[in-house]
């Protein structure tokens, strides 16, 4: 059967010229499926070596097994016919279509020569699939080699017919490494990150559409989602149109890291804090100063709110409250009392994300919303996690299907095997094409007993991650660093395109262990390096 490079080209969302060449791959895909033609499409190539860019210049190209090769140029929309030939104009700058495949010919043809004595076999096709060619005969290109409209479903065909199949030949071996090594047959890390990013929005947007087109009185709507179906757009569209009808919304979460992110995406004119933000926010108005040198504050902030006066600045028209699986009965009570009666009220919650134990909260006559699908979280993730057992109920729909999972091992208790494993996890995303900023590492411990998570830096990589202590007004103090470290409890409610899941380590994979891994695996959107001690490695590849 026909296969094609780089792979991962169904899940891509492109727009414009792009997307009309992966209409084309896919139609080659289900026309050669019996051939035993390797297909490279340079979409989302882009590599230079001795100043030949790949980008932009090969649509495609077509190794038969005896070697031979069909360069195929794809020019979607209009074309102009001049007496110099067929012209596509880019930005008013018009390229003549011959001359550009005389190039690419000669390009390929130069550079296989200095690597092997048998000369590249070369041929080649014009798909024109928005275009009728009215003067073949002026083209500037031989006819017989142009597929225009009126011809483009018999383009498999003329493959077919340019590359016969025969038996494989040492040719083909030596064309095929050549190509892998000029051209990158990876897909773009940059390019990933903004499609993955503009495509799981677009597909898990659905939860935020009809939740909100939901009607009752008083509105109280307690939405069940797993990791990626869409609770965090509801909740910034929910914010959003509250603000744009002139209410105060208040957003509520336990995590200060996802409150700090939240608080960057939404418009000024609400409130967004975790619970003791909110606390610390309450008794500062009120002319008090919390005392964080005091081992109760934290609980004396707590009966403070629970008890006091309200004034109608505390008093919000719409509440949002995330995370609920880690909120407390008190907790809830306290944040409810800040909801006017006639308000709305959604909250926001996943029992396979509770890693506290806590029991759950009561919220009586509420409306009950469940939502299973994981749009998120690379299929391959999700799969992983469902061949443990444990996660049937979750819907793997994301439009990725590779997570590009890699594990990585070290020695029980080995802490300086350990830190290099991390680092070669490190080096694997940078080799990837993942910039520092577009990693995430997280630690399966919390910060006390990380040993990671107390360092600032591993190797040449500066970290970025909690201390442990607070300023003056409450604010977390961080470390100074380039690379983002948190643990698995504080990076919750938040992902990161490349995630380095390590320190990971347990003798049994109990049901808190679970929730564990499917929170810190559930973060990652395009790439995941899991870091294991080798009695966890096991036990986790015994269940998969």
């Amino acid at each position: 059967m026909a296969q094609i490079y780089p792979s991962g080209w169904r899940e891509m969302a492109v727009t414009g010229a792009a997307a009309r060449e992966i209409e084309t791959l896919a139609m080659l895909d289900a026309a050669l499926a019996d051939a035993p033609y390797h297909i490279y499409h340079g979409v989302h190539w882009t590599n230079i070596e001795k100043g030949f860019s790949a980008y932009g210049e090969v649509d495609f190209i077509v190794v038969a097994p005896n070697g031979r090769t069909l360069l195929i140029e794809q020019k979607s929309g209009f074309l102009s016919e001049t007496a110099e030939g067929l012209v596509k104009n880019y930005q008013n700058k018009p390229k003549n279509v011959r001359v550009q495949l005389l190039r690419m010919i000669d390009g390929l043809s130069k550079r296989f020569a200095t690597q092997s004595e048998q000369p590249l076999e070369i041929d080649y096709l014009l798909y024109c699939p928005d275009y009728r060619v009215k003067n073949p005969n002026l083209a500037g290109i031989e006819p017989a080699r142009i597929i225009d409209a009126g011809k483009r479903g018999k383009l498999p065909a003329a493959i077919r017919s340019l590359l016969p199949v025969t038996e494989e030949t040492p040719q083909f071996r030596r064309v095929t490494r050549y190509l892998s090594e000029v051209l990158d047959l990876a897909a773009d890390a940059g390019a990933l990150i903004g499609c993955a990013e503009t495509l799981v929005t677009r597909v898990s947007g659905g939860l935020a559409l009809w939740a909100r087109r939901l009607e009752f009185s008083p509105f109280r709507l307690r939405v069940v989602g797993t990791a990626g179906s869409g609770k965090t757009q509801l909740a910034l569209a929910e914010y959003r149109a509250a603000l744009e009808a002139g209410r105060r919304p208040l957003y509520v979460c336990y995590n200060r890291p996802l409150a700090d992110h939240i608080q960057q995406l939404v418009p000024e004119g609400g409130r967004v804090a975790n619970f003791h933000m909110l606390c610390d926010a309450f008794l500062r108005a009120q002319g008090a100063t919390p005392d964080y040198g005091a081992p109760t504050v934290w609980a004396d902030m707590e009966r403070t709110l629970a008890s006091a006066e309200l004034p109608d600045a505390w008093k919000y028209d719409v509440l949002i409250i995330d995370e609920g699986q880690d909120f407390s009965q008190a907790w809830c009570d306290i944040v409810l009392r800040m909801l006017k009666p006639d308000g709305r009220a959604i909250w926001l919650e996943d029992r396979m994300q509770d890693l506290y134990g806590r029991d759950g909260v009561a919220l009586p006559g509420w409306v009950t919303l469940h939502a299973h699908a994981n749009y998120r979280s690379p299929r391959q993730i999700v799969e992983m996690l469902a061949s443990i057992g444990m996660t049937r109920e979750v819907e793997a729909m994301s439009p990725f299907q590779g997570a590009d999972i890699e594990l990585l091992t070290y020695a029980d208790g080995d802490s300086a095997a350990l830190s290099g494993q991390t680092k070669q996890a490190i080096r694997l995303c940078l080799a990837a094409g993942f910039r520092r900023q577009d990693i995430a590492l997280i630690s399966f411990h919390g910060r006390e007993k990380s040993a990671l998570l107390k360092q600032d830096a591993l190797g040449v990589h500066t970290l970025r991650s909690f201390t442990g202590a607070y300023d003056l007004f409450g604010n977390p103090v961080f470390r100074e660093g380039e690379l983002l470290a948190e643990s698995v409890y504080r990076f919750k409610g938040q992902s990161a395109p490349a995630v380095i899941f390590t320190e990971i380590d347990f003798e049994q994979l109990d049901d808190r262990t679970f929730r564990k891994l499917f929170v810190g695996m559930t973060r990652a959107r395009l790439k995941l390096v899991l870091v294991l001690s080798e009695r966890a490695a096991a036990e986790l590849l015994r269940r998969v």
